[in-house]
């Protein structure tokens, strides 16, 4: 998938990659795509619930080998 941004979050725990997120967000423009990988097993539910709560479209994600990959588009 094409991305403008990417934040990588491995390593850090929640909240971490959801304040890292939302500092990321803030740098984009309307309909552009910051992709996150992560470590933190939470950030499956933390995504999804950050996803909802901004409005930001949470386009996929994806876990392989302990990291997980987020592609969310900027609202």
């Amino acid at each position: 998938m094409n991305f403008d941004k990417e934040l990588d979050a491995r390593g850090l725990n929640c909240p971490l990659p959801i304040l890292r997120c939302k500092k990321s967000l803030g740098e984009l423009t309307t309909g552009q795509v910051l992709k996150i990988v992560a470590t933190d097993p939470g950030a499956i539910k933390d995504f999804e619930a950050f996803s909802k709560q901004t409005g930001n479209e949470l386009l996929s994600s994806a876990q392989a080998g302990g990291e997980f990959t987020f592609f969310m588009k900027k609202k």
